[in-house]
């Protein structure tokens, strides 16, 4: 299956979310800006953070 602009996206969110999970203690100033990140891709699509597992479940 191709991925859309959209799971694209997701995908990173997804991915840039869990790498500043791991990264908050060792480095907070990176984890906030890589959260940041993954909140601007959501945002782009109007996607929640706790729904973004759901929505690429539904792509």
């Amino acid at each position: 299956m191709p991925l859309t602009d959209r799971r694209e996206d997701l995908l990173i969110a997804v991915a840039l979310t869990e790498f500043s999970v791991h990264y908050e203690d060792a480095d907070p100033e990176l984890s906030r800006r890589v959260w940041q990140l993954a909140a601007d891709r959501l945002l782009k699509h109007d996607v929640e953070p706790h729904e973004a597992m759901g929505a690429l479940e539904f792509e």
